[in-house]
Formats: C-alpha cells, structure tokens, sequence
C-alpha cells in the first residue's frame, strides 16, 4: 500500500526537489479557501514541518476522499427510507420490524456472512446516528485526505468486522446495528497518532481537543454499558453492546496507528504491520470457528430471530 507514493517520495529526496520555500507552512500568505482547508488538514494530521509542507503542495484532491463520504450518506439514507418505513424517527429500535431488516446482525442469522459488515449500516436512533456521522466526517475525512482511501478504507472494515466478532464472541445474544466498531477504529488511531506525536503537533488547543474527544468516547461507551445492563429493554430488539465500541478502539490503536504513522513509508516493508495482520487474521479464524462450534457447544439460548 502507498509504494507508489513513497517512491515519488524517494525520487524527490534524491533529487534535491522537497525543499522549504519558508520555515512554517502558516507563513504562507494569499491563499484560496481550498488551499486553507489543505494547510489546516496537514496540521491537523502529519506531526512534522516537511511532511506538511510536502503534502501542501503534492495534493491535487485526486482521488478525492470518497469513503468516509460515501458511508456517512448511505448511512443517513438507510435511516431515512427505515424511519419512513417504521414511522420512527428517533428511536427506530422499539419498532418491531427494525429486526427484519436483512441489515442488522443477528446471532440468529450469523451464517448470513454480510451481516457481519453491513449492520453498520442501521443505527439504534438519530442519537446514535448524529454521533457516529459527525465523528467520521470530523476525522475521517482529514485522515482519508491525507493516507488515501485504501488505508483508511482498511481501518474503518477492519473496526466494522472487529466490532460485530467480537460481540459474536462476548456477546452471544446480543444482535448489533451501529457503525461505532469503525467510528472508534479511527478515532483511537488519530488520538495515538496525537499522543506519539505530540511536541510535533500543530493543531490549536490540542490538550483541549484531546480531553473533549476522550470524554466524549468515554461517555459513549459508558452508555453503551448503562443500556446493554440497567434499563429493561425488549429482548427482540438489538441490545447496546459495549464491546463493539472497545473492539473498533483496540484495532485502531494496533492497526490505525502503524498505518498512520507512516505517512510515506509503504505498509509491506514493515515488520510490525504483517505481525499486526498475522493477529487480525488469526483472531479472525478463531472467531470463524467459535461462532461454527461454541453455540451448540456452550447450549447458548439465542432470542429467536425476527
């Protein structure tokens, strides 16, 4: 991934062409709005002087960042067509058709392979919609910009599955809609990236920054917990599942933070990221197998799917 950036990336350090028009890229004056947007990306993302600048002037938005884009509005539309449909438009998981929606992962319905990426598709109300929405655009967006659809892409996939894998292994009954499995991945990478890089940051009121974001997480998922444990909710709908938010953030600390780290260097050279992917697959045949064996094994009562 990316070697043909970090060749252009080499044939420019050999020829002599990454030079410093100015010491901060912040001096630069008279310049677009597009071209503001760009400075302010790469001093929100990259944590070094050169690897801003070089961004600045290398990026001519092709491809654009289509992905995170993409989700988000396919996300809104399918809220949409099922608020409509249910004639709910805050709550839509008190509805009792919601769970036929051929969407939403249910442990009844695990042999449906799809299920494990697209329930994040479906989410629990606008609340939850509002919240994983504005993140992804948020981050993803700046993220996507910068490391490329096929880097960000991975991540945010590898949350989604993480997340619904994990439920289906701590979780046995609980069915799963929301996008917070990939919503997390990214945030918890750009977070690490900050914290690793942090003298070398630019972006403003960072500590301020860093501190709402960790709060707002932290309440998230502290909520995730309160609806999966206090309240008595209807055992045919989709329980909250913590675990699902957890999983999305420990893949975006391991996997997000190599793949963000390295702004030019390719992902196949490095060492740690084929150890990291040797995990990601080897938990991904265990869950393989523990979803085939363990229900029947372990004599799992699973609500009946709708």
């Amino acid at each position: 991934m990316s070697s043909k950036r970090s060749s252009s990336f080499r044939r420019a350090i050999a020829n002599g062409r990454r030079t410093l028009q100015r010491e901060i890229l912040l001096d630069e004056t008279g310049l677009g709005l597009y071209k503001r947007f760009v400075r302010y990306v790469a001093y929100e993302i990259l944590p070094c002087e050169t690897d801003r600048r070089w961004y600045f002037h290398q990026n001519r938005l092709c491809p654009p960042p289509v992905f995170i884009a993409v989700v988000t509005i396919v996300q809104i539309i399918v809220f949409m067509c099922y608020g409509i449909m249910l004639n709910k438009w805050v709550l839509q998981t008190y509805q009792p058709d919601f769970m036929k929606s051929p969407l939403v992962y249910h442990p009844g319905h695990r042999a449906q392979v799809w299920r494990f990426f697209s329930y994040m598709f479906m989410h629990v109300g606008l609340e939850q919609l509002g919240f994983n929405a504005l993140l992804q655009l948020m981050i993803g967006v700046p993220l996507e910009m910068v490391h490329g659809i096929l880097r960000i892409s991975l991540l945010y996939m590898a949350g989604v599955l993480a997340g619904s894998l994990t439920v289906s292994i701590t979780d046995m009954r609980a069915p799963v809609v929301g996008g917070s499995g990939g919503v997390y991945a990214l945030c918890s990478a750009h977070l690490a990236n900050v914290v690793m890089n942090w003298a070398g940051m630019r972006c403003p009121y960072k500590l301020l920054r860093m501190i709402l974001a960790l709060v707002c997480m932290s309440s998230e998922v502290g909520r995730a917990v309160w609806l999966r444990f206090s309240p008595p909710l209807p055992s045919s709908g989709p329980q909250p599942s913590f675990m699902a938010h957890l999983s999305g953030a420990v893949v975006g600390i391991s996997m997000g933070l190599l793949i963000l780290r390295s702004y030019e260097e390719s992902l196949q050279k490095q060492c740690s990221w084929w150890v990291i992917i040797f995990s990601f697959i080897t938990f991904l045949l265990f869950a393989i197998f523990w979803n085939i064996f363990a229900y029947e094994l372990l004599g799992v009562q699973i609500p009946p799917p709708p």
